[in-house]
């Protein structure tokens, strides 16, 4: 006699058949292994016996099998790639994996001691992602309406060929880029205002799938607003980064949000081969001119402390930087006697990017004549290319182009060392 609690069993699992019969997707492994758990198999073949129904149990039993031979076709989840790995090498800012229909975008330094880290997933149309994923904030890719907040984020929409997605920016006067300029002029790119207070009626209107953002500290009022609004922020810390090739590192962020990872790798890989073929180049010189920076601001003279950016290239290119060993990432601020005191005989003198000539910089401040490298003309500046309103194309496109840099200051310093090569941001001045 077959107890009454197995005849339920076999009741619920009858049912679970058909149920799997008409469903797709679920996992045979499930059913195998009720098929075989203890007793089961038994009580269903006696149980299909003894109401005639010995066809339902071959078939039950061949569906399962079947599907164990399939395998397992998961409808509510996008398996996780096992080989997957983070595609960004020299930024510290960022991670990016990339799995099947989906990528996985963690910042985690957005700005200098930042409190915590923000994950984006960018997911393809009608792909789900795992369970674990929910809670971050998700952005359909490839997008097609898009606003960013600053000029260094121009270069890799460009690049991607991918100028045309751009729909708003704060303060257009900014941008140099000549594709970008000629697209504001046809009014297809509207003006945001300012980062600290965007326009945000403005920006609801326009709807874009995505803005990219960046903050100063832990306090974004303007990025909590568009939130809070239903706007989707991704936030770009590539201004925080401290090496050259990390901050160019960045365009794979863009890539990824268009569909386009793979060219931005291309893009990425060519710029990194000629950095460091710059740099094999110039790893043989031995004499390295003295190098003053900057100019003064309102009353000071501000200059790139020891651990930033632009020291760093000057060093790659084998310059002796005067400042290199002071700390910090951002800028000094000097007297001007405490630089002409240190720096008065310096070979190479880099300006701001203030001056367009030395005359310019002679009604300035008539002190600069005070200097050896104003004195023998061996100052140089990269203001000499400019957007139509006035934005210098410098500090738009350097960062996106570090290889670019680092050949400009190596013919600046070792002129020898690149023959034929045109500097393409940096000029005498005349």
């Amino acid at each position: 006699m077959i107890p009454p609690t197995q005849y339920i069993k076999v009741f619920e699992l009858s049912r679970m058949l058909v149920f799997l019969n008409k469903i797709k997707g679920t996992c045979s492994i499930i059913l195998h292994q009720m098929l075989h758990r203890t007793g089961f198999v038994q009580t269903l073949f006696y149980f299909c016996k003894k109401f005639a129904m010995r066809h339902f149990l071959l078939y039950a039993i061949s569906l399962g099998y079947t599907l164990l031979l399939m395998g397992c076709k998961n409808e509510t989840a996008t398996p996780t790639t096992a080989v997957a790995h983070n595609e960004v090498h020299y930024a510290k800012g960022f991670s990016l994996v990339r799995y099947e229909g989906y990528t996985v975008v963690k910042v985690n330094n957005p700005w200098p001691k930042a409190t915590q880290s923000y994950t984006y997933v960018l997911k393809e149309k009608n792909v789900v992602v795992p369970d674990s994923l929910q809670q971050f904030t998700s952005i359909a890719v490839p997008v097609k309406k898009i606003v960013v907040t600053s000029t260094t984020h121009i270069p890799s929409l460009e690049m991607l060929h991918e100028e045309k997605s751009l729909v708003g920016f704060p303060h257009l006067d900014y941008i140099s880029s000549e594709k970008v300029r000629d697209l504001i002029d046809e009014g297809k790119i509207k003006e945001l205002g300012n980062n600290q207070s965007l326009n945000l009626e403005v920006l609801i209107d326009l709807q874009p799938e995505v803005v990219i953002g960046y903050g100063l500290d832990n306090s974004n009022p303007s990025l909590d607003k568009m939130e809070h609004n239903g706007l989707k922020v991704v936030l770009n810390g590539d201004w925080n980064e401290q090496t050259a090739l990390g901050k160019a590192e960045w365009i794979k962020l863009f890539g990824a949000l268009y569909g386009k990872s793979d060219k931005a790798n291309t893009l990425f890989s060519t710029i990194e081969k000629d950095y460091l073929n710059t740099l094999k180049i110039v790893a043989r010189v031995h004499e390295q001119p003295s190098i003053l920076a900057g100019d003064i601001f309102e009353g000071k003279w501000y200059l790139p402390e020891g651990n930033s950016w632009g020291c760093q290239l000057l060093k790659a290119a084998k310059g002796n930087y005067l400042w290199a060993n002071t700390k910090g990432t951002g800028s000094l601020s000097l007297s001007f006697e405490t630089v002409l005191e240190k720096a008065k005989n310096a070979d190479i003198w880099i300006t701001s990017g203030q001056f367009s000539s030395l005359k310019e910089m002679m009604d300035s401040n008539p002190h600069y004549s005070q200097f050896k490298a104003f004195q023998e003309k061996n100052v140089y500046s990269f203001a000499g290319k400019k957007g139509k309103t006035g934005g210098i194309l410098y500090y738009e496109l350097a960062p996106n182009r570090p290889d670019l840099v680092l050949k400009d200051i190596v013919k600046v310093l070792h002129p020898e060392l690149l023959v034929g090569y045109t500097p393409f941001f940096f000029e005498k001045l005349k």
